[in-house]
């Protein structure tokens, strides 16, 4: 007598495997990945705001503590600190990565930079 089939369980198909061939169709080469190129306008851009959005934020917080009290000054401040700290933290960031990019720290790379060609 058969014994009944556990509905639950899949039927066992014998399947017979094309065996594979030596060549797998993959080379090294397509592995490998290519140096990109330095992105020098856009370091050039992150240097630039680093550069400007740091002044803002050294007139600004100046302004704010006190030590430049000219009347016309007075009310800059806050913009100053604000408009320095939008500047300064991209350029910052940005110049971090090409630091850490151009001396080949471990993931790091500079296609992390955006390019504005």
């Amino acid at each position: 007598m058969k014994k009944p089939r556990n509905p639950f369980k899949p039927k066992i198909k014998s399947r017979r495997f094309a065996e594979l061939q030596e060549d797998s169709g993959f080379s090294d080469a397509q592995f490998e990945t290519q140096e990109t190129p330095i992105p020098w306008k856009a370091i050039g851009l992150a240097t630039l705001l680093f550069t400007v959005g740091g002044i803002l934020l050294a007139l600004g917080i100046l302004i704010k503590i006190g030590t430049i009290t000219s009347e016309v000054w007075l009310a800059r401040g806050t913009p100053f600190i604000v408009l320095g700290s939008i500047m300064f933290i991209p350029g910052a960031y940005h110049l971090y990565i090409a630091y850490y990019a151009y001396y080949k720290y471990p993931g790091y790379d500079f296609s992390l930079i955006p390019d504005w060609d």
